[in-house]
């Protein structure tokens, strides 16, 4: 029987590309998935049968090496971070966020900075780039006035599955209709194409760009710990700086809280980005304390 990848997922069909003649079918799941508790996701690799000539019956959903609650998608390589570094600010906090769950799914984050044009030098930025970068994590500048700065993305989605997340007013669909001519629409329509519309269902799709996929996040800027299963513990591993330097704690799964000769600790003071971290890391923990008690609570009652 033929395999194929979900491009998209929609009112019950399945959308799955042919994976030798790219033909696009519209494929049922079986009952069975049903009564295993298999839900099908975008990104999923499956083996269907052909039914008639363009429609199917799923009839395996493939191994997955990992998967998104929100938005429900499967096989993520990459997440395209976009932020702005004017209207709107920066905003440090949601990136770190951001790369909380990056870390947790164990996926690749590329960071974008857009509308670099709007700010008059780029030293207020620079400590950010410079910190993030030593964390190894990749970053491009961009300008609407620089298009090329842009298409420097482009690399980087050759052959992966990638997501594309950000505030809105951050400059997505600006990015897409420089990246890839097919996108050259207005922002609502662009919206609309990616499932954003305020009219349209909301879904996640797949679309082609570059020998790779992109789809867009429907929610993915509202991150929610305790409902992406993301415990305390899981936490202090995906601030990676804190996690290299936990090697020099005192004590073994120190949480970097209030246990003495703390490593992480230790750094405070020296950096700003990095006690700005700190703090998120604090914020971070508190709420996924407080909701594990009112789980707890709720559970007594």
């Amino acid at each position: 029987m033929p395999r194929g990848l979900i491009t998209k997922a929609l009112s019950g069909f399945y959308y799955v590309e042919e994976e030798i003649t790219k033909k696009i079918y519209s494929c049922r799941g079986r009952g069975l998935f049903r009564n295993r508790k298999i839900t099908p996701l975008v990104g999923d690799q499956v083996v269907f049968q052909v039914e008639a000539h363009d429609e199917g019956l799923l009839t395996e959903v493939l191994e997955r090496k990992n998967e998104l609650i929100r938005p429900p998608i499967a096989n993520v390589d990459q997440v395209l971070l976009v932020f702005s570094v004017k209207s709107p600010d920066f905003n440090q906090t949601l990136l770190d966020r951001f790369l909380v769950v990056i870390e947790a799914n164990g996926l690749k984050p590329l960071i974008i900075l857009t509308k670099m044009d709007l700010i008059d030098n780029e030293d207020a930025i620079l400590p950010y780039v410079e910190y993030y970068q030593s964390l190894g994590y990749p970053i491009i500048k961009t300008s609407k006035y620089d298009p090329q700065s842009i298409k420097n993305i482009l690399p980087y989605l050759e052959n992966k599955i990638s997501v594309l997340a950000g505030q809105s007013g951050v400059g997505k669909s600006s990015l897409l209709n420089v990246m890839d001519p097919t996108f050259q629409l207005n922002t609502d329509e662009i919206s609309k194409a990616l499932g954003r519309g305020k009219h349209t269902t909301r879904h996640v799709e797949l679309f082609p760009i570059n020998n790779g996929l992109l789809a867009d996040t429907p929610g993915f800027s509202s991150l929610d710990f305790q409902e992406l299963n993301i415990s305390i513990d899981l936490l202090a591993e995906s601030f990676i700086d804190f996690f290299n330097l936990s090697q020099n704690c005192k004590y073994r799964g120190c949480l970097h809280i209030s246990e003495p000769k703390c490593a992480v600790k230790e750094q405070l003071n020296k950096n700003k980005i990095y006690d700005k971290r700190y703090e998120n890391y604090q914020s971070f923990y508190e709420e996924l304390k407080n909701k594990k008690i009112i789980y707890k609570k709720k559970e007594d009652l």
